[in-house]
């Protein structure tokens, strides 16, 4: 009995002293432990996303990838197997497992190796939130004393949901929702047994169980949870044995893009920071809708790659990328492994010559198959000499292909092609005319070779898509689509320019006094120069400023009516977005609204509009990237062309009518006039157009610098306006001539690289698949136009209906009262010197 008191009090003492310790404890780390009624309000870090307008995920930013998810979405038998491995006895501890420990304490006093884990995941929970990883007994004290806290705090079920959202899974996955898209390109409701299970097995040692790290140890872990789930009930033998077969199939997903257009999404990550900070951008999940419409953006994408495809192919090819044998011919799996280290350049492929026989060779390709290239996708291939000169037609695939040689091949959509990674570079952006919402954007060939966005940085002289604006300002300044202009070369130089300038059409032909209509559908440069010497240099440059342009980039000279000034495709698209909507300068936009990770719009566009104060509802704005509600004032004064929208209201820069009048000849451009039957008919520069797109309701204007360094098409259809260009990053480097096209044929247009040729059949191509089933419209004169029928020669009235009259348009008061007679005097002309006389 004395022995047992002993004992029983050394118990109690023992006990006491246990209490004792655990309180002494509690208070000595009770000034650390951290608050965990946060958890309550637990913000997880999820990427930005960026988004199409309807809702295509373009790209994710961020370190962690997560997708957060209610406990109801994760499936009942992933949930099963964290427990079973993690913790059988969550629901029933208090967040420190008794039995957990004991067994954890037992095998190692008999193994002398810590084997089993005592960890529950509620202590998990607290680690992952509060501490850190450190194995030390004070930061396993604060793990236990936070679980308690958590256990009183949150319940079961909503501690079991941040752990399965919080839980680091490897390869920067954070949670189930992520895991699941990682490793299999599924979502977590899409996941078999086996990879529920696979996942399951991770928090354990996410490095080192990873399945596309360790494969063998992955699957070693995961027929451990399924032995786990067998035991303790979850599932049967029978489901045990079946998925314990399964192979591991796991390998890695990027982020699920729906549409890749890097450029804008680059822009949008980019206001993201500027706006919030990379920290808080990068990991509050706000997700950014962007205006871009992802069916139009592929096929600006497309258009654009094809054109710069048929240009590089114009000028010949450069040769291998590289050779890989000149002797005896590795195996196949080893050229296949030298292939699958070159990253695909778009549609791009790296290949192998095996073969070459006759007009036709046999390539290897990185997937390890091989391919036939015909003659129609090698005739092309010119040896490339400079810019401007190429070798000759190859007559056999010998001419230009070696066996070894490691080569670029694509498949064009009819047959497998020899190509080559283009030097030359382009840009395209395309807008909404009503509200400037940008709907295509694409800053070059490749993001991965160059991240340097054209569209919004790129500087490059404007060439003759100057000109529809410096004749929007003569027909300000009195002018008419009808006025005769003098089309004779110029006498009298431009003194500022400091040598005798003196501007020449190209080509260099000259055909007397013009109608302004023609000379702009023909881009005669001398008529553009004696237009701006009507309007005054200081007035040319203040209009231009009105259409956008920096007046910091507008030379004080008379180049500046040839396109001398040096501007951005987003400033030329949203300029001749002026002429397609009427006359309003509407400021480009690119995000649409901002949500956070619950779906709150925090930011919402409020786009300046293509019309006039309705009802008051729209006040002007100086602010160009507002995302507030919009202001609003009362008027008694409402316009019906408002469709009773709300925002802010563009200004309006030029009339109505003269937009209309400027649109007009810009269709004219394309259409070109005259009547053929008599042999009066004439071409407009962009005719190509016409020839593909078969309607009457586009307009545009081609443009071609000096010495050919850069050029672009411009122009707009009902719904859109979008602008191309193609030049060289480089700026001294011209694009030259070529004297074949792209099927090895000679050219019998012009060898010269210009506008029309160049940049042009990208435009073509684009606006064609985009205005496919949007039906034609019928232009409709705004008022105070009229309509007269006048003598083309002359530009004065007649009476007379053959092919030597035509109807044009004017805006009431400015149309000719005279009519033609006889002596079809020269009072329609203008003439801009005393000393430039019409038949110089």
């Amino acid at each position: 009995m004395k022995w047992l008191k002993r004992i029983v009090i050394a118990l109690f003492s023992l006990a006491l002293l246990g209490v004792g310790a655990i309180v002494a404890a509690y208070f000595y780390v009770l000034p650390d432990l951290p608050d965990v009624s946060t958890l309550k309000n637990v913000q997880l870090q999820t990427p930005l996303r960026i988004y199409s307008s309807d809702g295509k995920l373009i790209s994710q930013f961020g370190e962690k990838r997560r997708i957060p998810l209610k406990l109801e979405e994760v499936p009942k038998p992933l949930l099963q197997a964290f427990l079973a491995t993690e913790d059988a006895r969550f629901y029933e501890h208090g967040g420190i497992d008794p039995v957990g420990v004991m067994r954890a304490a037992i095998v190692m006093l008999t193994t002398g190796e810590k084997k089993q884990g005592a960890s529950t995941i509620t202590m998990q929970v607290a680690r992952n939130f509060f501490l850190t990883r450190d194995k030390t007994i004070i930061r396993k004290v604060k793990e236990i004393f936070i679980s308690y806290h958590i256990e009183q705090l949150l319940t079961k079920d909503e501690i079991l949901e941040l752990y399965v959202n919080r839980i680091y899974l490897g390869q920067r996955a954070y949670g189930v929702g992520a895991a699941a898209q990682v490793y299999f390109g599924k979502n977590v409701q899409d996941l078999t047994l086996s990879e529920m299970s696979m996942i399951a097995g991770l928090p354990k040692a996410p490095s080192t169980l990873n399945p596309i790290t360790s494969p063998s140890r992955a699957l070693a872990r995961r027929n451990v949870v399924l032995m786990r789930m067998n035991e303790v009930g979850y599932i049967s033998k029978a489901e045990y044995q079946a998925a314990v077969q399964e192979p591991l199939v796991a390998k890695y997903h990027g982020a699920e893009i729906d549409l890749y257009a890097p450029y804008i999404s680059e822009m949008a990550r980019d206001y993201m920071v500027q706006k919030y900070g990379e920290e808080e951008a990068y990991t509050n999940g706000y997700n950014v809708y962007t205006t871009i419409s992802s069916e139009q953006q592929l096929l600006a994408q497309q258009a654009l790659r094809n054109n710069v495809y048929a240009y590089d192919e114009r000028h010949g090819y450069r040769g291998p990328a590289a050779v890989l044998w000149t002797d005896a011919k590795p195996d196949d799996a080893q050229i296949k492994a030298e292939l699958a280290k070159i990253t695909p350049v778009q549609e791009l492929q790296p290949a192998a010559v095996l073969n070459i026989d006759g007009q036709q060779a046999s390539v290897l390709t990185a997937k390890g198959e091989t391919k036939v290239i015909k003659w129609d996708g090698l005739k092309w291939a010119r040896k490339f000499i400079t810019d401007k000169r190429q070798g000759s037609v190859p007559k056999s695939a010998s001419d230009m292909l070696k066996v070894g040689e490691r080569i670029w091949i694509r498949d064009n959509g009819q047959y497998l092609q020899l190509s080559q990674v283009p030097e030359v570079a382009s840009a395209t952006v395309a807008l909404d005319p009503t509200n400037g919402a940008i709907r295509t954007l694409v800053g070059g060939y490749s993001f991965s070779q160059s991240q340097y966005n054209r569209v919004t940085q790129a500087k490059r002289q404007l060439g003759s898509n100057i000109k529809p604006f410096i004749y929007a300002a003569a027909l300000e300044k009195g002018f008419t689509l009808a006025t005769l202009i003098n089309n004779a070369p110029i006498n009298k130089p431009d003194i500022s320019q400091g040598t005798a300038w003196r501007p020449k059409n190209s080509p260099d032909i000259y055909g007397g006094p013009t109608r302004l209509r023609v000379g702009l559908a023909q881009s005669i440069n001398v008529m553009s120069v004696r237009a701006m010497r009507h309007i005054g240099l200081d007035a040319a440059i203040a209009e231009l400023t009105k259409f956008g342009f920096d007046p910091n980039d507008l030379p004080r000279n008379e180049s500046l009516a040839l396109g001398s000034p040096s501007v951005t495709p987003l400033q030329v698209a949203t300029a001749f977005n002026v002429f397609a909507n009427g006359g309003f300068l509407v400021e480009p936009y690119y995000i649409e609204r901002v949500e956070d990770s619950f779906g709150n719009v925090i930011e919402k566009a409020n786009p300046t509009l293509a019309c006039k104060p309705n009802n008051g509802s729209m006040q002007p704005s100086s602010d160009p990237m507002s995302f507030g509600e919009p202001t609003t004032t009362q008027t008694d004064e409402p316009v019906a062309n408002c469709f009773e929208q709300t925002g802010r209201y563009a200004p309006q820069i030029i009339s109505e009518q003269t937009a209309f009048l400027i649109t007009e000849a810009l269709k004219s451009v394309i259409w070109g006039g005259g009547d053929w039957s008599k042999g009066t008919g004439w071409q407009g520069t962009a005719w190509r157009a016409a020839q593909l797109i078969k309607r009457h309701d586009i307009a545009g204007k081609t443009g071609t610098t000096n010495e050919s360094r850069d050029t672009w098409f411009s122009g707009f259809g009902p719904t859109l306006t979008s602008t191309f260009w193609v030049g060289f990053d480089d700026h001294g480097r011209q694009l030259g001539r070529t004297a074949w096209n792209s099927n090895g044929e000679k050219d019998q247009i012009t060898g010269t690289e210009a506008g029309a040729k160049t940049a042009g059949p990208g435009w073509n191509e684009f606006m064609n698949n985009v205005l496919k089933g949007v039906p034609e419209t019928t232009a409709i004169p705004p008022e105070g136009i009229v309509s007269v029928r006048i003598d083309l020669a002359t530009g004065k009235l007649t009476r007379k209906t053959d092919y030597t009259s035509a109807f044009e348009y004017f805006i009431s008061g400015t149309e000719p009262k005279e009519y033609i007679s006889e002596s079809q005097d020269e009072n329609n002309l203008f003439i801009d010197a005393p000393t430039d006389d019409l038949f110089q």
